[in-house]
């Protein structure tokens, strides 16, 4: 049976160029995104102070929540779950922007496409065991040249910078720019 929607009346999609998540919810759903990327930031930054100033042993810095939860940092799924979240809100609010902010946005969301990539090749080899070129635990491409910490300091880093600048743009927009916008996140001016 096919239910019947009364003329007049639409039902609007959370998602896509004209979805909540783009127009009415854009603002709100950037900052949200925003506390959980700087929230993981605090995380990496921890593990970094542990190690480079407290001289505590790899193994032992784990950031703030591994203190108290170790096996967070010893998980491929959370790190896996942790990159597929940002793919995935970097794709959903990716239609809000315009202009420059978009170009900005698109260089952070391909970025954070390998940075995807390579949480995959880690997670498989925990599940499976079979590790890349033979290594004691599970390895990404890059981790064959950098170590872990500071590679996802860099990744991280790489992703963050193009974003904020997207979001900095999206804010600060140019006319021509405001005029193509169909989100929340900056007023409109007053018509003449």
């Amino acid at each position: 049976m096919t239910a019947v929607r009364p003329v007049g009346t639409t039902t609007k999609r959370w998602t896509g160029p004209d979805g909540l998540l783009n127009t009415r919810h854009h603002k709100a759903a950037l900052m949200v995104f925003l506390f959980v990327v700087v929230a993981h930031w605090v995380e990496h930054l921890a593990q970094a102070y542990q190690i480079y100033v407290l001289g505590w042993p790899r193994p032992q810095a784990g950031g703030a929540l591994g203190l108290v939860f170790p096996a967070l940092v010893t998980s491929e799924w959370l790190h896996y779950g942790f990159a597929v979240v940002m793919l995935v809100a970097f794709v959903m609010l990716r239609h809000g922007f315009v202009g420059r902010s978009r170009t900005w946005w698109n260089i952070a969301m391909w970025i954070q496409v390998w940075h995807h990539f390579e949480h995959l090749l880690l997670l498989l080899q925990a599940v499976t065991g079979a590790n890349l070129m033979g290594k004691a635990a599970p390895t990404s491409i890059a981790q064959l040249v950098f170590p872990r910490v500071e590679l996802h300091l860099f990744y991280n880093a790489i992703v963050f910078a193009p974003m904020v600048v997207a979001m900095v743009l999206h804010l600060r927009p140019r006319p021509e720019e405001r005029a193509l916008m169909r989100c929340s996140c900056t007023p409109r001016p007053a018509a003449a």
